[in-house]
């Protein structure tokens, strides 16, 4: 089942950025610096990642 989730961490803070991208970390439960959350691997869900790359890690 691992295979089937990514772990994203907000490493960044969204202050400042456009009122999309902080919508996006918001869609994706990222609300606070260092929070992690484990998401579903699909093509939705890496895009949104893909938008705010620079914002976050994947483990």
């Amino acid at each position: 089942m691992a295979a089937d989730t990514i772990k994203v961490t907000l490493v960044k803070s969204g202050i400042g950025k456009d009122r999309r991208m902080r919508e996006t970390l918001k869609g994706l439960g990222l609300t606070r610096l260092h929070k992690t959350v484990e998401l579903k691997n699909t093509a939705a869900i890496r895009g949104m990642i893909s938008k705010v790359s620079f914002l976050v890690k994947i483990d």
